[in-house]
């Protein structure tokens, strides 16, 4: 099946310590099967210097800023600033991300210091009109109250684990619905339901590597061409041509990164 697709991953970290001692060789092997294009998202403070540097590293990789929500006590006075800057010298800096709310860790910072930071990051988004990549974790009701407080900011909700009701009022406030390899798993019915249910034209698809291997590869560690798995099962759910899903969902990241293609 490889090199069937032209695959666009629209959420990596390929900045993570799972690929420390291989790096190279995996960027190498995704862009040989396939993979045309990256989307690395930070997460931690660290990782915004670690995306930057992946973005100049290799051409077929774009980057997201922003401070993940289990890392929220790390955004400092002027951490805002310091993305600001990495963005204003780096026109490969295409989103604001990966930001929003995790209330499934007891061990995360407070709810209202999430909160908080996510407010912050929505706010910078607004300014500088870019796309925001959502993590929502635990947290629907939070996470859509803070969304809609920024009508003017769109993005994706990434590894959706919503409802079909939650994915519809995200989709009416123009955002994205970001599909991992879950999709592929046997016990995933309600995210099946939600893949049936949405617009084609409203659907991207993601690794979340090293993370959300999919079936057959589930256990492994995640890869970008891997997503190859992830189209062909949104295809069958929604009973078309896994080709024509393709071409879809690569329009669908082109539309959010606002890219021509």
């Amino acid at each position: 099946m490889q090199g069937k697709f032209k695959i666009i991953d629209s959420h990596a970290h390929y900045d993570d310590e799972a690929f420390d001692e291989d790096r190279e060789s995996v960027l190498n092997e995704i862009r040989e099967n396939g993979v045309i294009q990256v989307l690395n998202c930070a997460a931690s403070y660290d990782s915004l210097k670690t995306t930057d540097k992946l973005t100049k590293d290799y051409d077929f990789i774009v980057g997201a800023l922003g401070i993940h929500p289990e890392n929220a006590d790390e955004m400092k006075e002027d951490t805002i600033d310091e993305i600001q800057e990495y963005i204003k010298s780096n026109n490969k800096i295409v989103a604001i991300g990966e930001i929003g709310l995790d209330y499934y860790w007891k061990e995360n910072p407070p709810k209202e210091i999430q909160q908080e930071v996510f407010r912050r990051q929505m706010s910078l988004a607004k300014e500088l009109k870019l796309p925001v990549i959502i993590h929502d974790r635990d947290a629907h009701k939070d996470t859509l109250e803070i969304l809609k407080e920024f009508p003017s900011v769109t993005g994706v909700v990434h590894c959706f684990s919503g409802s079909v009701e939650f994915a519809k009022e995200c989709i009416k406030l123009g955002y994205y619905i970001g599909f991992t390899g879950v999709v592929t798993f046997k016990n995933a019915k309600k995210l099946v339901e939600v893949a049936k249910e949405i617009p084609l034209e409203k659907i991207l698809v993601e690794t979340d590597c090293p993370y959300m291997t999919p079936e057959p590869n589930r256990g492994k560690r995640n890869k970008s061409d891997y997503i190859e798995y992830i189209i062909t099962q949104i295809a069958q759910i929604k009973e078309i041509d896994s080709y024509e899903a393709n071409l879809a969902f690569n329009q669908n990241f082109n539309q959010l990164i606002k890219k021509e293609n």
